[in-house]
Protein backbone atom coordinates (compact mmCIF):
# COMPACT_ATOMS: atom_id res chain seq x y z
CA UNK A 1 0.00 0.00 0.00
CA UNK A 2 1.20 3.55 -0.72
CA UNK A 3 2.68 5.32 1.90
CA UNK A 4 0.14 8.29 0.91
CA UNK A 5 -2.57 6.17 2.31
CA UNK A 6 -1.27 5.56 5.62
CA UNK A 7 -2.29 8.02 8.12
CA UNK A 8 -2.06 8.29 12.24
CA UNK A 9 -6.01 9.21 12.25
CA UNK A 10 -8.27 8.86 10.08
CA UNK A 11 -11.93 10.88 10.57
CA UNK A 12 -15.07 9.68 8.87
CA UNK A 13 -17.63 12.74 8.35
CA UNK A 14 -16.53 16.13 7.10
CA UNK A 15 -19.18 18.14 9.42
CA UNK A 16 -18.20 21.35 11.68
CA UNK A 17 -16.95 18.26 14.17
CA UNK A 18 -15.13 16.13 11.85
CA UNK A 19 -13.08 19.46 10.70
CA UNK A 20 -12.80 20.63 14.87
CA UNK A 21 -11.07 17.01 15.18
CA UNK A 22 -9.05 17.36 12.12
CA UNK A 23 -7.56 21.34 13.89
CA UNK A 24 -7.36 19.58 16.84
CA UNK A 25 -5.11 16.53 15.13
CA UNK A 26 -3.13 19.05 13.09
CA UNK A 27 -2.20 21.49 16.13
CA UNK A 28 -0.79 17.75 17.93
CA UNK A 29 1.29 17.02 15.15
CA UNK A 30 -0.72 14.19 13.65
CA UNK A 31 -0.63 12.89 10.04
CA UNK A 32 -4.56 13.16 9.30
CA UNK A 33 -7.34 12.97 6.95
CA UNK A 34 -10.74 13.32 6.71
CA UNK A 35 -13.03 11.18 4.52
CA UNK A 36 -16.46 12.83 4.28
CA UNK A 37 -19.12 10.86 1.68
CA UNK A 38 -20.96 13.84 0.09
CA UNK A 39 -19.57 17.85 -0.04
CA UNK A 40 -17.93 19.49 2.75
CA UNK A 41 -20.32 20.24 5.61
CA UNK A 42 -22.69 17.80 3.89
CA UNK A 43 -25.52 17.83 6.69
CA UNK A 44 -25.35 21.62 6.66
CA UNK A 45 -25.46 21.60 2.68
CA UNK A 46 -28.86 19.80 2.84
CA UNK A 47 -30.62 21.81 5.69
CA UNK A 48 -32.95 24.12 3.95
CA UNK A 49 -32.17 27.12 1.89
CA UNK A 50 -33.51 30.06 4.44
CA UNK A 51 -32.68 28.23 7.28
CA UNK A 52 -31.23 30.23 10.90
CA UNK A 53 -29.54 28.74 13.64
CA UNK A 54 -31.16 28.64 16.99
CA UNK A 55 -27.27 28.81 18.65
CA UNK A 56 -25.33 32.20 18.09
CA UNK A 57 -22.21 32.28 15.76
CA UNK A 58 -19.91 32.03 18.42
CA UNK A 59 -21.32 28.87 19.86
CA UNK A 60 -20.94 26.79 16.19
CA UNK A 61 -16.73 28.33 16.27
CA UNK A 62 -14.13 25.62 16.01
CA UNK A 63 -10.47 25.53 16.33
CA UNK A 64 -10.88 28.92 18.41
CA UNK A 65 -11.34 30.88 15.14
CA UNK A 66 -14.17 33.54 14.88
CA UNK A 67 -17.35 33.15 12.88
CA UNK A 68 -18.70 36.99 12.16
CA UNK A 69 -22.50 36.66 11.30
CA UNK A 70 -24.82 39.20 9.64
CA UNK A 71 -26.98 38.79 12.71
CA UNK A 72 -26.92 36.98 16.06
CA UNK A 73 -28.50 34.18 14.81
CA UNK A 74 -26.26 33.11 11.48
CA UNK A 75 -28.04 31.64 8.61
CA UNK A 76 -27.25 28.03 6.67
CA UNK A 77 -25.20 30.22 4.01
CA UNK A 78 -23.23 32.07 6.52
CA UNK A 79 -22.61 28.88 8.25
CA UNK A 80 -21.20 26.86 5.00
CA UNK A 81 -18.73 29.78 4.01
CA UNK A 82 -17.57 29.47 7.85
CA UNK A 83 -16.80 26.38 7.58
CA UNK A 84 -15.27 26.31 4.23
CA UNK A 85 -12.99 29.57 4.78
CA UNK A 86 -12.00 27.27 7.76
CA UNK A 87 -11.30 24.08 5.88
CA UNK A 88 -9.51 26.27 3.42
CA UNK A 89 -7.63 28.66 5.30
CA UNK A 90 -5.94 25.88 7.70
CA UNK A 91 -5.34 23.58 4.10
CA UNK A 92 -7.08 20.73 6.14
CA UNK A 93 -6.69 17.79 4.54
CA UNK A 94 -10.26 16.16 3.28
CA UNK A 95 -11.36 13.53 0.53
CA UNK A 96 -14.74 14.71 -0.19
CA UNK A 97 -17.07 12.84 -2.16
CA UNK A 98 -15.55 9.55 -0.75
CA UNK A 99 -18.18 6.85 1.28
CA UNK A 100 -16.34 4.61 3.99
CA UNK A 101 -17.80 1.21 3.38
CA UNK A 102 -15.61 -1.01 5.98
CA UNK A 103 -13.42 -0.67 8.49
CA UNK A 104 -11.57 -3.77 10.12
CA UNK A 105 -8.70 -4.68 11.96
CA UNK A 106 -5.37 -4.89 10.58
CA UNK A 107 -1.97 -6.06 12.12
CA UNK A 108 -2.78 -3.23 15.45
CA UNK A 109 -3.79 -0.71 13.33
CA UNK A 110 -7.22 -0.04 11.29
CA UNK A 111 -8.38 -0.89 7.42
CA UNK A 112 -10.67 1.52 6.17
CA UNK A 113 -12.63 0.57 2.52
CA UNK A 114 -13.33 3.31 0.47
CA UNK A 115 -15.46 3.77 -2.46
CA UNK A 116 -12.17 4.95 -4.25
CA UNK A 117 -9.41 3.41 -2.47
CA UNK A 118 -8.04 1.95 0.91
CA UNK A 119 -6.55 3.45 3.82
CA UNK A 120 -4.82 2.44 6.91
CA UNK A 121 -4.46 4.07 10.32
CA UNK A 122 -3.63 3.17 13.87
CA UNK A 123 -6.79 5.55 15.24
CA UNK A 124 -9.98 6.43 13.68
CA UNK A 125 -12.48 9.29 14.42
CA UNK A 126 -16.55 8.59 13.28
CA UNK A 127 -18.12 11.60 13.61
CA UNK A 128 -20.78 10.90 10.94
CA UNK A 129 -23.71 13.13 12.35
CA UNK A 130 -27.08 11.69 11.69
CA UNK A 131 -28.60 13.62 8.83
CA UNK A 132 -28.35 11.57 6.10
CA UNK A 133 -30.99 8.40 6.83
CA UNK A 134 -34.71 9.75 7.50
CA UNK A 135 -36.83 8.10 9.59
CA UNK A 136 -39.44 6.20 7.60
CA UNK A 137 -43.25 6.22 8.67
CA UNK A 138 -43.35 2.85 6.66
CA UNK A 139 -46.92 3.44 5.12
CA UNK A 140 -48.65 2.96 1.51
CA UNK A 141 -47.49 5.28 -1.27
CA UNK A 142 -44.42 6.53 0.91
CA UNK A 143 -42.12 6.17 -1.94
CA UNK A 144 -44.21 8.19 -4.27
CA UNK A 145 -41.86 11.03 -6.23
CA UNK A 146 -44.23 13.34 -4.44
CA UNK A 147 -42.90 12.40 -1.24
CA UNK A 148 -39.90 14.08 0.42
CA UNK A 149 -37.84 13.70 3.93
CA UNK A 150 -35.57 16.70 3.12
CA UNK A 151 -37.05 20.24 2.53
CA UNK A 152 -35.39 22.74 1.35
CA UNK A 153 -36.86 25.65 -0.88
CA UNK A 154 -40.75 26.98 -0.20
CA UNK A 155 -40.90 28.24 -3.86
CA UNK A 156 -41.49 24.78 -4.86
CA UNK A 157 -44.37 24.12 -3.28
CA UNK A 158 -46.14 28.01 -4.39
CA UNK A 159 -50.23 27.14 -4.58
CA UNK A 160 -50.19 23.24 -3.79
CA UNK A 161 -51.47 21.26 -1.92
CA UNK A 162 -48.95 20.50 0.73
CA UNK A 163 -49.23 17.85 3.94
CA UNK A 164 -45.98 18.21 6.58
CA UNK A 165 -45.79 15.63 8.81
CA UNK A 166 -44.02 16.62 12.29
CA UNK A 167 -43.70 19.14 14.57
CA UNK A 168 -40.55 20.17 15.60
CA UNK A 169 -38.19 23.04 14.03
CA UNK A 170 -37.82 21.14 10.74
CA UNK A 171 -41.66 20.65 10.19
CA UNK A 172 -42.58 24.06 11.50
CA UNK A 173 -40.22 25.75 9.25
CA UNK A 174 -41.60 23.75 6.14
CA UNK A 175 -45.12 24.79 7.17
CA UNK A 176 -44.69 28.36 7.31
CA UNK A 177 -42.94 29.21 4.38
CA UNK A 178 -44.74 27.27 2.13
CA UNK A 179 -47.96 28.50 3.57
CA UNK A 180 -46.32 32.24 3.10
CA UNK A 181 -45.64 31.13 -0.74
CA UNK A 182 -49.64 30.46 -1.46
CA UNK A 183 -49.16 26.79 -0.12
CA UNK A 184 -52.35 25.08 1.59
CA UNK A 185 -50.76 23.17 4.13
CA UNK A 186 -52.03 20.85 6.80
CA UNK A 187 -50.16 19.44 9.50
CA UNK A 188 -50.14 15.89 10.69
CA UNK A 189 -48.86 15.84 14.55
CA UNK A 190 -48.60 12.85 16.92
CA UNK A 191 -48.74 14.56 20.01
CA UNK A 192 -51.17 17.92 21.54
CA UNK A 193 -49.35 20.40 19.40
CA UNK A 194 -45.83 22.16 18.57
CA UNK A 195 -43.02 20.51 19.90
CA UNK A 196 -41.46 22.22 22.80
CA UNK A 197 -37.92 22.56 20.91
CA UNK A 198 -39.25 24.80 18.47
CA UNK A 199 -37.18 28.03 18.23
CA UNK A 200 -39.05 30.32 21.16
CA UNK A 201 -39.29 32.92 18.11
CA UNK A 202 -41.25 30.98 15.58
CA UNK A 203 -43.52 29.22 18.16
CA UNK A 204 -46.10 31.71 18.29
CA UNK A 205 -45.86 32.40 14.99
CA UNK A 206 -46.95 28.83 14.22
CA UNK A 207 -49.51 28.60 17.42
CA UNK A 208 -51.14 31.74 16.05
CA UNK A 209 -51.82 30.50 12.22
CA UNK A 210 -52.95 26.90 13.40
CA UNK A 211 -55.58 29.22 15.40
CA UNK A 212 -56.76 31.65 13.04
CA UNK A 213 -57.38 28.16 10.38
CA UNK A 214 -54.69 29.30 7.93
CA UNK A 215 -52.98 26.06 8.84
CA UNK A 216 -54.67 22.96 9.52
CA UNK A 217 -53.13 20.80 12.17
CA UNK A 218 -54.47 17.43 12.90
CA UNK A 219 -53.37 16.79 16.23
CA UNK A 220 -53.32 12.79 18.22
CA UNK A 221 -53.34 11.82 13.88
CA UNK A 222 -50.74 9.91 11.79
CA UNK A 223 -50.39 9.98 8.35
CA UNK A 224 -52.02 6.80 6.91
CA UNK A 225 -51.41 5.95 3.31
CA UNK A 226 -50.30 8.66 0.60
CA UNK A 227 -51.85 8.75 -3.34
CA UNK A 228 -50.66 10.61 -6.05
CA UNK A 229 -53.61 13.02 -5.89
CA UNK A 230 -54.86 12.58 -2.19
CA UNK A 231 -53.85 10.98 1.54
CA UNK A 232 -55.51 9.11 4.32
CA UNK A 233 -54.91 10.58 8.07
CA UNK A 234 -56.04 8.43 10.95
CA UNK A 235 -57.35 10.98 13.52
CA UNK A 236 -59.12 10.74 16.87
CA UNK A 237 -62.22 11.08 14.78
CA UNK A 238 -61.80 8.27 12.46
CA UNK A 239 -59.97 8.57 8.93
CA UNK A 240 -59.86 11.56 6.93
CA UNK A 241 -59.29 11.99 3.93
CA UNK A 242 -57.36 15.24 2.03
CA UNK A 243 -56.45 15.78 -1.23
CA UNK A 244 -52.94 16.53 -1.36
CA UNK A 245 -50.16 17.05 -3.74
CA UNK A 246 -46.56 16.93 -2.15
CA UNK A 247 -46.01 15.22 1.85
CA UNK A 248 -42.71 16.87 3.64
CA UNK A 249 -41.95 13.99 5.78
CA UNK A 250 -39.98 15.78 8.82
CA UNK A 251 -40.04 12.85 10.64
CA UNK A 252 -36.66 12.92 11.69
CA UNK A 253 -33.02 11.29 11.01
CA UNK A 254 -30.91 9.09 12.32
CA UNK A 255 -27.09 8.26 12.27
CA UNK A 256 -25.62 5.04 9.84
CA UNK A 257 -26.25 2.42 12.49
CA UNK A 258 -24.92 0.24 9.59
CA UNK A 259 -21.72 1.34 9.71
CA UNK A 260 -21.12 1.43 13.52
CA UNK A 261 -22.35 -2.28 13.99
CA UNK A 262 -20.71 -3.23 10.62
CA UNK A 263 -17.06 -2.10 12.84
CA UNK A 264 -17.87 -3.40 15.79
CA UNK A 265 -19.29 -0.81 18.19
CA UNK A 266 -21.77 -2.19 20.81
CA UNK A 267 -25.51 -0.60 20.42
CA UNK A 268 -27.46 -0.41 23.73
CA UNK A 269 -29.79 -2.85 23.66
CA UNK A 270 -33.10 -0.44 23.65
CA UNK A 271 -34.71 1.68 20.99
CA UNK A 272 -32.15 4.67 21.82
CA UNK A 273 -29.09 2.18 20.04
CA UNK A 274 -26.45 4.24 21.65
CA UNK A 275 -22.93 3.54 21.27
CA UNK A 276 -20.78 2.52 23.48
CA UNK A 277 -17.55 5.09 24.17
CA UNK A 278 -15.67 6.21 27.25
CA UNK A 279 -17.67 10.17 28.48
CA UNK A 280 -14.42 10.69 29.45
CA UNK A 281 -11.92 10.22 26.02
CA UNK A 282 -15.05 9.32 23.46
CA UNK A 283 -13.28 6.24 22.72
CA UNK A 284 -15.17 3.61 22.04
CA UNK A 285 -15.14 -0.55 22.94
CA UNK A 286 -12.84 -1.04 20.14
CA UNK A 287 -9.11 0.32 21.11
CA UNK A 288 -8.37 3.46 19.34
CA UNK A 289 -11.82 3.97 17.91
CA UNK A 290 -13.85 7.58 19.01
CA UNK A 291 -16.91 8.89 18.30
CA UNK A 292 -17.25 12.74 18.16
CA UNK A 293 -20.51 14.67 18.33
CA UNK A 294 -24.29 13.82 17.18
CA UNK A 295 -23.38 10.17 16.78
CA UNK A 296 -22.69 9.85 20.34
CA UNK A 297 -26.73 10.05 21.27
CA UNK A 298 -28.19 7.55 18.83
CA UNK A 299 -31.77 7.87 18.24
CA UNK A 300 -31.70 10.61 20.84
CA UNK A 301 -30.28 12.97 18.30
CA UNK A 302 -31.35 15.94 19.93
CA UNK A 303 -29.02 15.56 22.83
CA UNK A 304 -25.77 16.87 21.50
CA UNK A 305 -25.51 19.75 18.65
CA UNK A 306 -22.50 21.72 17.43
CA UNK A 307 -21.92 24.06 20.63
CA UNK A 308 -22.16 21.19 23.18
CA UNK A 309 -19.63 18.56 21.18
CA UNK A 310 -16.94 20.61 20.02
CA UNK A 311 -15.37 19.83 23.18
CA UNK A 312 -15.34 16.07 21.62
CA UNK A 313 -12.19 17.06 19.58
CA UNK A 314 -9.93 18.22 22.38
CA UNK A 315 -10.97 14.71 24.19
CA UNK A 316 -10.32 12.72 22.11
CA UNK A 317 -6.76 14.54 20.63
CA UNK A 318 -5.63 14.69 24.29
CA UNK A 319 -6.23 10.82 24.25
CA UNK A 320 -4.59 9.78 20.62
CA UNK A 321 -1.78 11.82 21.44
CA UNK A 322 -1.16 10.67 24.99
CA UNK A 323 -1.48 6.89 23.17
CA UNK A 324 0.69 8.00 20.60
CA UNK A 325 3.37 9.53 22.56
CA UNK A 326 3.35 6.55 24.69
CA UNK A 327 3.84 4.28 21.59
CA UNK A 328 6.97 6.28 20.87
CA UNK A 329 9.19 5.83 23.99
Amino acid sequence: MSSTNQFDIIIVGGGPIGLACALEAKKAGLHYCILEKGCLTNSLYNYPINMTFFSTSEKLEIGGIPFVSNNIKPTRPEALEYYRRVATSNKVTIHLQEEVKFISPLDGKYQIITTKQTYVARFIVIATGFYDIPNKMNIPGEDLPKVVHYYKDPHFYAMQKVVVVGANNSAVDAALETWRKGATVSMVIREEGIGKRVKYWVKPDMENRIKEGSITAYTHSTLMAIRDKEVDIRTPDGIVTIENDYVIAMTGYQPDFNLLQATGIQLSNDEVLQPAYDPETMETNLPNIYLAGVVCGGMNTHVWFIENSRVHAEMIMKSVKKKAMGNRQ
